[in-house]
């Protein structure tokens, strides 16, 4: 039996990354390790820092990444993509190029007979209203037609500075250290789902750039997926058991 692979969190193309084409690579490496042993791979949103794909323009760079995520298709692994806050405006080109499919909203799905409920995880639990009124923005269509206006120039520029200034904020905030179990939003929120959904046994999220593996009730368990900016972490699931591991060059992955 194959095993089933997770990750997240990439944000490829960071300009506060230093070291983004060795961090592609990386990831590249990584995911040509298991290629011969994956059934399926989720990448649970913001692979990259920011992606906009125009008519007929999508962002320069990628192309070790991109590249690998078409080989594994054509090899018949699952590659599935799920858009992030940072990489909302994925339409088509990543299906019909590379042959992944595209997640937009949470996904409830059985895995080896186990119900996983899987999702990038912004705006999940969260209450800032600050956060509510920028994700309203970002996927407001009238907004989205403006941003395909500007020349791609102006506009992929502006989408990746935005983006550094964000990473940067929630690094000088210490925004991504565990808040606590009552405080994490994640937490609350998988607490809160189960109560009417209880047949779901994991919930699996990205976006906080932590690492956290806890059970929520005595039946679900949670995982935070952590990054692969300094982390470089993923969960596997053989059918029976669900692992977060980190990837460590030249070791042997399960």
């Amino acid at each position: 039996m194959k095993s089933v692979y997770f990750l997240s969190d990439a944000h490829l193309g960071s300009l506060a990354i230093p070291h983004g084409r060795m961090q592609e690579r990386r990831l590249v490496r990584f995911l040509d390790s298991i290629k011969e042993k994956a059934a399926a791979i989720y990448l649970l949103g913001d692979m990259f820092d920011f992606w906009y794909e125009y008519r007929y323009v999508v962002p320069r760079g990628y192309t070790r990444f991109l590249g690998k995520l078409s080989e594994l298709c054509d090899a018949g692994v699952e590659v599935h993509f799920f858009t992030g806050n940072h990489d909302i405006w994925a339409y088509d080109y990543l299906e019909r190029e590379c042959g992944v499919t595209i997640h937009r909203q949470p996904l409830t799905t059985e895995i080896y007979g186990h119900e996983f409920f899987l999702a990038h995880g912004d705006g999940l639990g969260d209450t800032s209203a600050g956060f509510k009124i920028l994700r309203w923005i970002f996927h407001n269509r009238v907004c989205q037609r403006l941003m395909s206006a500007l020349h791609p120039r102006w506009g992929i520029a502006f989408g990746l500075k935005w983006a550094r200034h964000s990473y940067i904020k929630h690094k000088q905030l210490h925004e991504d250290v565990f808040q606590g179990e009552e405080r994490e939003p994640l937490v609350c929120y998988a607490r809160s789902y189960i109560e009417s959904h209880p047949d779901i046994d994991y919930f699996l999220f990205g976006h906080r750039h932590i690492e956290l593996d806890m059970m929520v009730s005595r039946k679900s368990r949670l995982m935070i997926l952590g990054d692969w900016i300094s982390r470089f972490t993923y969960a596997v699931y053989d059918g029976e058991h669900l692992f977060l591991e980190e990837y460590v060059e030249g070791e042997s992955q399960p």
